[in-house]
């Protein structure tokens, strides 16, 4: 007599168990791929913004010495507080265009609700709601 338990010793209802152990097993499987996957990636990404971030940091110092060097340039035709007063214009102009940009684009983007695709399936709905007559 043979004691082994192959698929046509086993019963239905323990190949449906053994389903469901496979399929629960598999499941979870996945999820644990998915987040470990997930915080790779996102350790990556905030990697990336520290970086990013840090080279925002000098490109703002760059940025600063190339207005200094535009005053020590204008300081020899002008005086030197005459020319900082025009540099400090200048940047002032255009921190109010961008300004008055950026106002002008968070309108367009306020209120955040998808109005378009709300109103498309509304008459999605409706369309159905008529079909279904």
């Amino acid at each position: 007599m043979t004691t082994t338990t192959g698929r046509a010793d086993k019963s239905t209802a323990e190949l449906v168990h053994d389903l469901t152990e496979q399929v629960s097993r598999l499941a979870r499987d996945e999820v644990a791929l998915a987040t470990r996957e997930l915080k790779n990636k996102a350790r990556h990404a905030g990697l990336g913004a520290a970086i990013a971030g840090a080279g925002g940091v000098f490109a703002f110092y760059g940025g600063a010495v190339l207005v200094a060097a535009c005053v020590l340039a204008l300081a020899l035709v002008l005086p030197a507080w005459a020319a900082a007063l025009i540099i400090a214009g200048v940047l002032f102009v255009i921190a109010g265009v961008a300004v008055l940009v950026a106002r002008k684009q968070l309108k367009e983007g306020t209120p955040p609700i998808p109005a378009e695709a709300i109103e498309s399936a509304k008459e999605d709905i409706q369309a159905v709601k008529e079909a279904r007559r």
